[in-house]
């Protein structure tokens, strides 16, 4: 009658059920071991009764129905949401409002519904542009733009529906691309040159995009800006003369505006650019060439050069606008112009009127050439070739026929003297007062005229030669389908292709070159343009232009120095003799640059930069003058002279005055010092002169660069005081300065500060009359002795020094002992001499200085060479 146990049915129930009262039949349903609803959310069994009726074995009792149990698991919220990515990223276009950037999803491993539901999505990062709903879409609330941000990072969290939130939030990157326009990408507005560095690609990374539009064919422009540089590039900064010897032009062209000089002054007034070889003409103000510059007669063949930059003329009706007349100077009825050239009406016109000579017809004598380069307000170089009755325009190197020739009757013959001018036209005739009319508006540079002769093609194109311009790298390696194509003066380039690869291939090999040793700093604009067919169209894409620049550093700046013996004397007589005395035997030219180092082993505070001087830097010259220190020389008894032979095989000319020696020429420095060594100066009556100074400068660029100014005086050493001056000159030298060059005229070099002043004179004749007291009587003692010692040893006679009656005596240092160098011919000839004439007297020795003089010198230098030798005998001394 009492329940004794209940039995649960079913495979491994983590339940059992116990009985708490027999007699009721009471009991319980517990859980043997933990449950988690994660594992299982529910359980269901069967669950019999048993009686207490059994016997051994477990036989006998009665079980009851079976009956069913069901149990649910209740959720607990142990777990947070987790997001399945880690990153979440996405790209947008700017300008755009979307629906949805992204979905982020999170999960909860909680087994009810409750827990394990996201309810919610949140962003934590504060201030941005973007929204999250219920469902993890984010979008944005407002347009995004490239330019202002071109990603965002935000960081979004979850919570389920018990309101946990997830343990770690997850970041989620939009990345902002810009609205797909077509163009050139992948360039640097700011390209950076440095002397010396060759040529320098511009856009090594550039590619166009085209925003996959159906290109067939690209055409690009890349145009290098340097019209306001000098006369419209980097060209070098050299006078017109020096560029004509470069090219191998034909001499005799005569420079219409020079720079003002003392010889040049008719372009003193007219107003200059910073670079004094531009002249800018504003309408009122015109040269007149002085006669005698330019021949009266200029042949059947010529040829006028100039650079020029022009824009549109002012006013509503243009007047001609001259560069160039030649016209009557006086006249009471004619103003007849018989060549000139004007600008009128952006048309070129030449003007050349002949004479009568044998015939008495028509002829040309109106050339037009009408070309918009005249009034762009650009550089331009104009070169007028005649070959009468034919002319030729150059314009930048490029060939044009005039497009119109007026025939004209010839000039009749006058004897009207004519005015040449530059700027305006000389107005001599047909008005009451002579003025200049028809004035020129604009720039001029290099205006020359070269009569009797015409220029080639090959000299005109190096005259307007540009140091600097665009370059291709690697012409073969362009890619098929490439066209390109240069203006003359490499400033301007023009590509085109089918394929846009090869294209972009092209164009990262476009350089910049300057050949320029020294260019000129500053900016230097770029502009790319370009144009894009499409099939079927004409131009369907719109490409913006490139506007660039190239930033030219400044050079380091070169250190000309000019050194050598800048103090000597010489004997009257070799100054007198015909071929004078060289000025500047040694004369040595270097030119030295310092650059700064930058090291980057040091450490911080040490980490200072270190100058570096560089030796020796080799690059031209353009001009050396010699100029005379004090009054101008005399022509009537000195000069200074130079073989015009040492010119040749060179690029360089000279012209000499009163007032010193120029050499002139775009050349080497050693050429120059070659050249400088060869100078020489005469003084054919020396007795009125006892010095003479002379500096020595020169230049590189026009003098851009100039030298040091180095100083040279030359003494001359009158008559019978030459060997004791010069003498006097060593004894009053300490050993330690003096120092030895051997030079050409087999002379001795005095060290500076050795020779005594000129205005001295005087007090050097009376020290140099006692000199020669004490002189000859230490002669006479000497001699006395050396009578006696050559009477008891007669064949030791080279084993003693040889004395004559010049000044030897002050020369050697008598304390040292003298080792006698091999015997000329000449000294034992005066060796004789001795012996039969014991008595010669100081007044004799005196004359016959001049001849000892040699011997003296080769003494001297021996001395010098062996002074470390040992000396066999020592000098007797009284």
């Amino acid at each position: 009658g009492e329940i004794c146990a209940f039995k649960i049915h079913g495979q491994e129930m983590p339940f059992e059920a116990v009985v708490l009262n027999k007699t009721s039949g009471e009991g319980r349903l517990r859980a043997k071991s933990p449950i988690d609803c994660e594992l299982q959310k529910e359980y269901t069994f069967v669950i019999q009764a048993y009686d207490c009726g059994s016997g051994p074995g477990g036989t006998n009792w009665k079980k009851s129905h079976k009956a069913v149990v069901h149990i649910q698991v209740k959720d607990v919220n142990e777990f947070s949401p987790a997001f399945k990515e880690s990153v979440y990223k996405t790209t947008v276009t700017e300008g755009k409002i979307y629906d949805s950037i992204l979905q982020v999803e999170a999960i909860d491993e909680d087994c009810s519904p409750q827990y394990s539901q996201i309810c919610n999505y949140e962003i934590v990062t504060t201030d941005v542009p973007f929204a999250i709903d219920r469902n993890g879409n984010i979008r944005n609330t407002e347009k995004l733009n490239y330019d202002k941000q071109h990603q965002y990072e935000i960081m979004v969290t979850a919570f389920d529906c018990g309101q946990k939130h997830a343990t770690e939030d997850v970041l989620v990157r939009v990345n902002v691309k810009p609205v797909c326009k077509p163009g050139w990408q992948d360039w640097n507005k700011r390209i950076e040159y440095k002397p010396g560095a060759g040529s320098i690609p511009l856009f090594p990374s550039i590619h166009l995009e085209t925003c996959d539009g159906p290109v067939s064919s690209i055409h690009t422009t890349i145009e290098l800006q340097t019209n306001y540089i000098g006369k419209g590039c980097d060209r070098e900064t050299y006078s017109e003369k020096s560029l004509q010897k470069l090219c191998g032009a034909s001499s005799g062209a005569i420079d219409l505006l020079p720079s003002p000089s003392a010889t040049a002054n008719w372009t003193a007034g007219l107003l200059m650019d910073n670079n004094d070889m531009i002249f800018k003409f504003d309408g009122k103000q015109g040269a007149k060439i002085p006669d005698g510059i330019v021949p009266k007669n200029l042949t059947d063949q010529f040829t006028i050069t100039l650079w020029m930059k022009h824009g549109p003329s002012p006013g509503l009706r243009a007047e001609k606008e001259t560069i160039l007349c030649n016209s009557d100077k006086t006249g009471k009825s004619m103003n007849r112009h018989h060549y000139a050239l004007y600008v009128h009406n952006c048309r070129l016109v030449f003007l050349l009127r002949k004479d009568f000579d044998q015939a008495d017809t028509f002829r040309p004598a109106e050339f037009h050439w009408k070309l918009d380069q005249i009034c762009d307000k650009e550089w331009h170089y104009y070169v007028v070739n005649v070959e009468f009755p034919v002319v030729t325009l150059y314009m930048d190197g490029t060939t044009y026929e005039p497009y119109l020739v007026t025939n004209d009757w010839p000039i009749h013959p006058s004897h009207i003297a004519m005015q040449l001018t530059v700027g305006a036209c000389w107005q001599g005739g047909e008005v009451t007062k002579p003025r200049f009319a028809q004035y020129f508006h604009g720039s001029l540079a290099s205006l020359t005229i070269r009569p009797g002769k015409i220029e080639s093609q090959k000299v005109i194109s190096c005259l307007q030669a540009c140091k600097e311009g665009l370059d291709i790298n690697s012409l073969e390696s362009l890619g098929q389908g490439i066209k390109y194509h240069f203006n003359p003066s490499q400033s301007v380039l023009v590509m085109e292709g089918d394929d846009i690869e090869n294209i972009n291939q092209a164009l990262r090999k476009v350089s910049y070159i300057n050949s320029r040793q020294f260019p000129t700093a500053g900016v230097r604009r770029l502009k790319v343009s370009s144009k894009v067919q499409c099939f079927g169209e004409d131009v369907c894409i719109s490409i913006p232009d490139i506007d660039a620049y190239v930033m030219v550093f400044q050079a380091n700046e070169p250190k000309i120095t000019i050194s050598g013996m800048d103090h000597f004397a010489r004997p009257a007589a070799q100054f007198e003799s015909e071929r004078g005395v060289l000025l500047l035997p040694d004369i040595r030219i270097v030119s030295t640059v310092t650059k700064m180092e930058h090291p980057v082993d040091l450490k911080e505070h040490d980490r200072a930069n270190k100058p570096v001087v560089l030796e020796e830097m080799l690059h031209n010259l353009d001009f050396c003058d010699i100029l005379v220190i004090g009054a101008e020389l005399d022509p009537e008894q000195e000069c200074l002279e130079l073989d015009h032979v040492e010119l040749q095989g060179k690029h360089l000319d000279a012209t000499n005055s009163t007032a010193g020696y120029s050499i002139y020429g775009v050349d080497s420095m050693h050429n120059y010092e070659q050249v400088l060594r060869q100078i020489r100066y005469r003084n054919w009556y020396t007795s009125a002169t006892f010095d003479r100074k002379f500096s020595v400068k020169c230049s590189e660029l026009n003098g851009r660069y100039t030298s040091n100014e180095f100083n040279l005086e030359v003494n001359i050493l009158h008559s019978s005081n030459s060997n004791f001056m010069d003498h006097v000159n060593h004894m009053i030298v300490q050993p330690q300065f003096l120092q030895s060059v051997h030079h050409p005229e087999g002379s001795i070099r005095a060290v500076h500060n050795s020779v005594v002043p000129s205005v001295a004179t005087i007090v050097i004749i009376i020290c140099v009359s006692i000199l020669i007291f004490i002189i000859t009587l230490g002669v006479y003692r000497i001699r006395t002795a050396h009578q006696h010692s050559s009477a008891d040893n007669d064949g030791s006679k080279e084993n003693e020094m040889d004395w004559d009656d010049s000044a030897l005596t002050i020369t050697v240092n008598p304390m040292e002992k003298y080792e006698k160098p091999h015997q000329t011919e000449e000294e034992s000839e005066e060796e004789d001499l001795e012996d039969e004439e014991e008595d010669t007297t100081s007044a004799e020795s005196d004359e016959s200085e001049e001849e000892e003089e040699e011997e003296e010198e080769e003494v001297i230098v021996q001395k010098e060479d062996k002074q470390n030798a040992t000396r066999q005998e020592q000098l007797e001394w009284d």
